[in-house]
């Protein structure tokens, strides 16, 4: 049997101090750091993020520079059947429920927001599909909005780091606004990146590389991986 981890407590002041320290030195380990989906319009990440779901980036990118070609405005994704977008995103996965999301969100766009993607946290939160973690992708990215993206490598590194002992998304969003600089260094959004491109460089799940990682000092996880 797997003997189950404690869950770690985190000082709030700690963590500060700690993302402090390990921020700057993440920046410029990565200092391309970024949304990995390919993307020239807020409608195109947005419809990427949901074709990104249980799919990898790489897959959607791919996808995505034919889709794109095809499907330029809101109005384009309803010109179509549900079987045509179906089997022009079938390779993403879960094809069926992506197309029916994709179609009901541009609908909305259409219909709520003259057909341009919202730019307010509580607008985006009406479209169909879109959770918090999307629509801080779509302000951070595209509209210059600060906010934390709680992705699998987000919230591994933020447990690993002892930033946070919250796994559930919602409540690690909080946490990190909390404890990461606003606007310094890049503010929230970037601070998401890094960790992302942290987590897939250094910090993966299964076998983490801490003798080769730039911020192995701060972390807690290098010193005692039982407590994470």
């Amino acid at each position: 049997m797997t003997k189950k981890k404690k869950t770690p407590n985190v000082d709030a002041a700690e963590a500060k101090a700690r993302v402090l320290k390990i921020f700057p030195i993440l920046r410029k380990a990565y200092p391309d750091a970024r949304v990995s989906l390919d993307f020239t319009t807020p409608l195109e990440l947005l419809v990427a993020t949901i074709l990104a779901a249980q799919c990898t980036d790489a897959r959607v990118n791919i996808v995505t520079q034919d889709l794109f070609q095809k499907y330029r405005k809101a109005e384009d994704w309803l010109t179509v059947s549900q079987e045509e977008l179906e089997n022009d995103i079938r390779s993403t996965g879960f094809f069926r429920n992506k197309a029916k999301s994709i179609q009901k969100t541009c609908a909305a766009i259409i219909e709520t927001f003259d057909g341009q993607v919202p730019q307010t946290m509580d607008e985006l939160l009406t479209l169909n599909g879109v959770g918090r973690k999307t629509a801080n992708v779509i302000l951070g990215n595209c509209f210059g909005v600060q906010g934390i993206v709680c992705d699998t490598h987000v919230i591994r590194l933020s447990r690993r780091l002892g930033l946070s002992a919250n796994s559930d998304p919602a409540k690690l969003e909080f946490d990190l606004m909390e404890i990461v600089p606003r606007k310094k260094y890049g503010g929230w959004t970037m601070f998401s990146h890094c960790l992302v491109f942290h987590g897939r460089a250094e910090c993966n799940a299964r076998k983490p590389n801490c003798p080769a990682c730039p911020i192995a000092d701060a972390c807690p996880s290098a010193h005692r991986p039982d407590l994470w």
